[in-house]
């Protein structure tokens, strides 16, 4: 990332840089949470902790109705100095200007457009990666199937996934999981995540499978599937479903006609019904900590990695 515009195109607005520093400071908390255009007053670490920074998102020219939007704050306490998400990021990382936008680009994983297409060009399905929490509308970056596969299997995950397996009331559970676990929309890029918000399809399907008595016999069934490969396979972040990705054909089907069919296909052969809700070709997918998740080894090995 060269300037700080193009880092504000991928970081809604720069939000995602408050984010991803308060969650250095608090890595088990919510740390914001948007409302409209405000997120509110939010914990500073530059003043003790204390609910005193008031993050939103404004216009870069009030008067002009057309001018580009850029998340900004201000301190109650006035401990530190008004600004955007770069000023705050001074604060954090000690540095300015190029090192600056270096650092950021580094640590949020941030991802040239040129990048994106490079991966399009050698047929790898390239999909949308989101910020928690799942009422974020705006993606963060591009992720492939190996971008998820190592998160998943990464330690990033790990406590949020621990902590919601140990929560035994179930709306509490939920209200946890949408607030907490970040997620993609494995079935394309998207400008924002709406239907109409669709770039490009990535020629993946997520389909989600709820609530099941023995999901380790399912897992190896759907593997040694005859009709589908499977591209991604993980444990849901409650511990009891399995999130299974596979490749789809849309040459002659809409998304929404091949997940009936593919539907129609796992209750004929396996007695499940899955969740409708991977109709939805913007469906959020939740990433969670499987140590023992499935990548296709054919992603593996072009990346010089070896099959496990």
């Amino acid at each position: 990332m060269e300037n700080k515009a193009e880092i504000l195109t991928v970081t809604n607005y720069g939000l995602d840089i408050y984010a991803h520093i308060l969650r250095e400071y608090y890595p088990n908390e919510t740390v914001m949470q948007l409302s409209g255009r405000d997120c509110g007053l939010c914990r500073n670490p530059f003043a003790g902790g204390e609910h005193t920074l008031h993050i939103w998102i404004e216009k870069s020219n009030p008067d002009d109705s057309t001018s580009d939007e850029l998340a900004r704050h201000h301190d109650t306490t006035d401990t530190i100095p008004d600004g955007d998400a770069f000023t705050f990021a001074e604060q954090h990382y000690h540095l300015t200007g190029e090192d600056l936008l270096a650092k950021l680009a580094e640590d949020l994983h941030l991802v040239r457009k040129s990048e994106s297409t490079d991966n399009e060009n050698t047929g790898t399905p390239v999909f949308s990666f989101f910020c928690a929490p799942v009422s974020n509308t705006h993606p963060l970056k591009d992720y492939t199937l190996l971008d998820a596969y190592l998160y998943i299997i990464g330690s990033k995950a790990k406590k949020r996934t621990d902590d919601l397996r140990a929560i035994s009331d179930k709306e509490q559970a939920k209200r946890f999981k949408s607030s907490s676990f970040d997620f993609c929309c494995f079935s394309g890029t998207f400008a924002k995540r709406n239907t109409d918000g669709l770039i490009k399809h990535s020629g993946l399907m997520c389909i989600d499978f709820d609530h099941i008595p023995d999901p380790e016999s399912l897992r190896q069934n759907l593997l040694f599937d005859e009709y589908f490969d499977t591209q991604l396979m993980f444990r849901s972040p409650s511990g009891d479903g399995i999130k299974w990705i596979v490749s789809v054909d849309l040459s002659e089907f809409s998304h929404g006609d091949y997940f009936d069919a593919v539907a129609a296909y796992i209750l004929q052969n396996y007695g499940i019904q899955i969740d409708k809700s991977g109709r939805d070709v913007c469906r959020a997918c939740f990433l969670p900590y499987d140590s023992h998740a499935y990548i296709n080894p054919q992603y593996l090995s072009s990346h010089g990695q070896e099959s496990i």
